[in-house]
């Protein structure tokens, strides 16, 4: 029932989106391990829209912040605002308190601001002024960033970068995708038209039997192998955190899921392993002015790590 429920998810996206069903499977990965993801891409290639299609099929909440240097942490949070009448104050809820958030341009506004997101993203709550509440759920954060326009932007710190379960690129479309495209929003907009095929209700479910998914010990070993790999690589002033390897087990039993599976295998491991690590190691100086990128030593850790065989259940 859950895999029924999860393809419906992914081909009731990918009526607005055309021709990124990879993208598509790695936001519901996300979603499903109860992760936030970063994507860093061009304007204009579809981050609002696929954020908003999410947001519809599942009859959840979305909200959207465009980060602005300006931007404090209370237009994120919320705030209390005092009545004159009651001589009371009333909480003013911010947009994190919806199911889909749309953080847009992030890395746009101060490390203050965007810090102010890091209990929500991690704790599923915010604190006001000394009260803490709770966020519905599912809770899920996309956060974008232009990585063409580098003036009046503020870098996210590692310590932010590493609330991101994954970090992913949409990428342009081809030729054939960008005439889907144009037929399809010749007449209207899909978005209008689209209908929720999952409640958040069935979402939370889903989430919960993820943690079910077994992963055996062959498995386990492999990603400690790969996590160990990065931190004793000598290109990377830092490998990956335990974080990170708690990362990857979790956005691999979340894809088993989405796969109709109910165990882990390396492949799934395999899969997952760039858009889950890249973004949490930091490369040596050196390396940085030779050109190398963290993703291109990733493949090669990848390319020489040995695969378990056994791992069935």
């Amino acid at each position: 029932m859950e895999s029924e429920a999860l393809n419906a998810f992914k081909a009731n996206i990918s009526k607005v989106m055309v021709g990124k069903a990879d993208t598509i499977q790695l936001l519901l990965v996300s979603l499903i391990a109860e992760g936030h993801v970063l994507i860093e891409d061009v304007p204009g290639v579809g981050k609002t829209l696929v954020a908003k299609a999410l947001a519809k099929s599942m009859g959840g909440v979305f909200k959207r912040i465009q980060f602005t240097p300006d931007l404090l942490p209370a237009d994120i949070t919320g705030f209390n605002v005092y009545n004159r009448e009651t001589g009371s104050f009333s909480f003013q809820p911010g947009p994190v308190m919806a199911n889909v958030l749309l953080a847009d341009e992030i890395n746009r506004t101060v490390p203050r601001t965007q810090a102010s997101l890091l209990e929500s993203m991690e704790e599923g709550q915010v604190t006001v002024d000394g009260k803490t509440l709770q966020l519905p759920k599912p809770f899920f954060v996309m956060a974008t960033q232009n990585p063409i326009e580098l003036e009046g932007t503020f870098p996210l710190p590692e310590a932010q970068l590493d609330r991101f379960l994954l970090k992913i690129s949409l990428g342009y479309p081809d030729g054939e995708d960008e005439i889907e495209i144009l037929e399809r929003f010749q007449i209207g907009d899909p978005l209008l038209d689209l209908e929720p095929v999952v409640t958040p209700q069935d979402i939370g479910a889903i989430q919960k039997k993820r943690r079910q998914i077994i992963v055996s010990r062959p498995v386990k070993a492999y990603i400690a192998d790969l996590v160990r790999s990065t931190r004793e690589n000598p290109h990377f002033r830092f490998g990956a955190s335990p974080r990170g390897s708690l990362g990857l087990m979790r956005a691999s039993q979340a894809l088993a899921a989405l796969l109709g599976r109910d165990y882990v295998l390396p492949d799934d491991v395999k899969q997952l392993a760039i858009p889950v690590l890249v973004h949490r190691l930091i490369l040596k100086d050196q390396e940085k002015l030779k050109g190398v990128t963290s993703a291109e030593i990733l493949k090669t850790i990848l390319n020489t790590t040995p695969v378990p065989v056994h791992v069935q259940p």
